[in-house]
């Protein structure tokens, strides 16, 4: 192509067609033009469709990890009111709301309630791979952007809960741990030491005397206060903040 244009462009020059070679160069020049715009379109086309896939890649990516954050959110969930509905069942027979407790009910309510610790732990694989990259700038939704950039933040506000309620975990057991109670007693009751193979107690020694203690009181009730605070004030705020994130995604993928 480009030869037949320098014969023709010769041609008119020898020819003193001076004026229509100014229009033949004019239209070369518009025709090479044309030629680089189109050349632009379709590489910023393939561009566009490359970044679309890595796009969808990655809201696929994310859609996967925030669905198993929120199965795992809501099993936690789950263990923590299980934790502080125990204790409150304990604290109903410690101010007298209920008739006697019974060794082995004691136990079982003190087994289920301190037995399971809770630590959230999201899949944030994918997430973290973005924001260290810089590739957070693939989500094209801005809205989308702001919520992801702003998870860590509802993680560490969250752990930063479950520290303190471990904490008042450990201080409610450190109540048996000094020997003012039995933990043998509790896996003897809730049918523990059977399962891991240990021998019961030949003397019963019975639990009844602690949850008399005011220590023991004060420590079950501060327990009670802030599991149910965890769940409020952050395990039903983040469920909620990851619903949010999922509804975003899939309107992004529905594009």
């Amino acid at each position: 192509m480009l030869p037949l244009f320098r014969k023709i462009r010769k041609k008119l020059l020898r020819e003193s067609k001076f004026s229509r070679y100014m229009i033949y160069a004019v239209g070369e020049i518009i025709l090479i033009v044309i030629g680089i715009l189109i050349a632009l379109g379709i590489s910023n086309w393939n561009q566009n469709r490359l970044d679309s896939q890595k796009e969808q890649f990655y809201l696929d990516g994310l859609k996967t990890e925030f669905e198993l954050s929120h199965k795992k959110l809501k099993t936690l969930m789950e263990v923590n009111r299980m934790n502080y509905e125990n204790s409150k069942k304990v604290a109903g027979f410690i101010n007298g709301n209920h008739p006697a407790i019974s060794e082995r009910e004691l136990s079982e309510f003190l087994y289920n309630a301190f037995s399971f610790e809770i630590a959230y732990n999201p899949n944030n694989s994918i997430l973290k791979e973005l924001i260290n990259s810089g590739k957070l700038e693939n989500i094209s939704s801005t809205d989308l952007r702001k919520h992801l950039t702003s998870w860590e933040s509802f993680i560490q506000s969250t752990q930063n809960q479950e520290k303190a309620l471990r904490e008042q975990r450990e201080r409610t057991l450190d109540i048996f741990r000094n020997g003012n109670g039995s933990i043998k007693t509790i896996l003897d009751d809730a049918k523990i030491t059977e399962e891991i193979g240990l021998f019961q107690n030949r003397e019963y020694q019975s639990n009844l005397k602690v949850i008399k203690s005011l220590a023991f009181e004060n420590n079950l009730l501060m327990f009670i206060l802030t599991g149910m605070s965890t769940e409020t004030e952050h395990y039903l705020p983040l469920s909620e903040e990851i619903e949010t994130i999922l509804k975003l995604i899939q309107k992004e993928q529905s594009k």
